[in-house]
């Protein structure tokens, strides 16, 4: 038996999907991208989706939208996946880490220091699927003109107060992933939203090789078939077999969600009056979607040894993660360790347990069982 952190959840009706388009004349940019995207914006509350080939491209392709420069920084949190700061490095800017909260979310209060007038975009990310406090962000973004890109890979499902995480109420773009262990998926896969139109014209020819067929936006018309590209994209398309999928993985989201919350529920009951496990609760304005179900060590010297006896036992744990700046990448460009001691200090006693939709009763009440008697001993 093996018990993954986290797992796709893919039925019957999933299948039938993807093979009714494989029956179909278009594998790609056809009909389900624009039905994807469509069901995606109005499940969250946006005007408008692009959908992306995966998270990363997401990333990388708001920061072109929103004209990030060489030698401009963007500000964002360290305890998060390397593409959240890669995607200003894909642009030539620099990557600015503001330090975290108990939950492991960057700090409203600490970002207004790192700004300056290099200073383009802020990229809150809700970690866990917990979500920022985005009505801070903004005031502080809307005060000093900066771009609000939410990392929401994690917070499908998610609410700030009663607001669906990707309405971009509080932001200007917002960017999810669907790789197998989020909350749905396409196998690989990506979706930004946004309620400009003018991101949205350009994020629809950025992931397009930066092309356009748009007679109003043409220099010249050879004729019908003619096409240019007035700016450097890159092909970040996803597939009409992958949106198939995701539409299907789509119309499942808010049972997943719910299941999430309920294996939650369960794991808060037993470690809630742990004394060796600290959980991380939800608090006001905060709806938890639940991507990863992380607990905090309270003795952070015994976390190597709890990840060997769980994997030992099948339970294949996880760390989320390791501060962006220790990465040997970015201790080449002068990154040097104690830049957040917070996020430094939240990494060296996080430990994401299984959660997702297919876990079974009895393997949780494993998990749960095999980290208590790791203490009794």
């Amino acid at each position: 038996m093996s018990i993954p952190y986290g797992k796709q959840y893919i039925d019957e009706k999933d299948i039938d999907e993807v093979a009714k388009v494989l029956r179909e004349d278009f594998l790609t940019t056809g009909p389900k991208v624009d039905e994807f995207e469509k069901k995606f914006a109005k499940y969250v509350g946006a005007k408008y989706a692009v959908a992306v080939s995966n998270g990363t491209t997401a990333l990388h392709v708001a920061c072109m939208a929103a004209d990030l420069k060489k030698d401009e920084e963007l500000i964002t949190s360290p305890m998060t996946f390397a593409a959240s700061a890669s995607c200003a490095l894909y642009c030539g800017a620099k990557p600015i880490f503001v330090d975290i909260t108990k939950q492991g979310l960057i700090n409203p209060e600490k970002i207004e220091e790192k700004i300056n007038n290099k200073t383009k975009i802020i990229i809150p990310v809700h970690y866990s699927g917990l979500t920022c406090d985005l009505e801070k962000i903004k005031n502080i973004a809307d005060k000093h003109k900066l771009v609000i890109i939410e990392d929401a890979c994690h917070a499908l499902g998610a609410k700030f107060k009663e607001e669906k995480i990707g309405s971009c109420k509080n932001s200007d773009m917002c960017v999810f992933s669907f790789h197998p262990v989020k909350h749905i998926t396409t196998g690989e896969g990506g979706m930004i939203t946004t309620n400009s139109e003018e991101l949205y014209k350009k994020m629809v020819m950025l992931r397009n090789h930066g092309m356009t067929k748009n007679p109003k936006e043409l220099t010249r018309n050879d004729g019908p078939w003619y096409y240019e590209i007035s700016k450097l994209g890159n092909n970040y398309r996803l597939t009409d077999i992958q949106c198939a999928l995701g539409i299907s993985q789509l119309n499942k989201l808010d049972k997943f969600v719910k299941r999430r919350r309920e294996i939650a529920d369960l794991y808060n009951k037993a470690f809630s009056q742990d004394n060796n496990v600290e959980i991380i609760s939800e608090e006001k304005n905060q709806f938890n979607s639940y991507h990863l179900y992380v607990i905090k060590l309270k003795n952070s010297d015994i976390r190597k040894k709890l990840y060997e006896v769980l994997k030992e036992k099948g339970i294949i744990c996880q760390v989320h993660y390791i501060p962006v700046y220790w990465h040997p990448l970015y201790v080449k460009m002068g990154y040097k360790k104690n830049l957040c001691h917070e996020s430094e200090l939240f990494y060296s006693r996080i430990l994401s347990i299984p959660i997702y939709p297919a876990l079974k009763e009895s393997e949780q009440e494993f998990v749960i069982k095999s980290i208590k008697d790791f203490f009794r001993k």
